[in-house]
């Protein structure tokens, strides 16, 4: 399975930018999307930006579903990272 990262701008000279995200730096190849300033953020993806993302509605929710895959990984329980998907009855939306 290829899973892309979030991963925020730090700096960039228009062909590579300096990018953080989940507890890591790296340097990624932004020349096949639109320029991202820094604070902006990227949808990165074997050390090349596939896209920019938008904050508000698409940077947690991402992180929400990595951090789900590793506790699964792991045994445990991802009901937290998904809250919103379920109505106050506790039954899917």
């Amino acid at each position: 399975m290829c899973l892309g990262i979030p991963m925020q701008v730090l700096e960039t000279d228009g062909f590579t930018a300096l990018c953080a995200g989940r507890g890591e730096e790296r340097r990624v190849n932004v020349m096949l999307i639109e320029e991202v300033p820094p604070g902006g953020w990227l949808l990165v993806h074997l050390d090349n930006a596939v896209r920019a993302l938008e904050e508000e509605e698409e940077v947690k929710p991402l992180n929400d579903a990595l951090d789900a895959i590793l506790l699964a990984a792991r045994g445990e329980n991802v009901d937290h990272l998904f809250a919103d998907l379920a109505t106050p009855s506790g039954t899917p939306a």
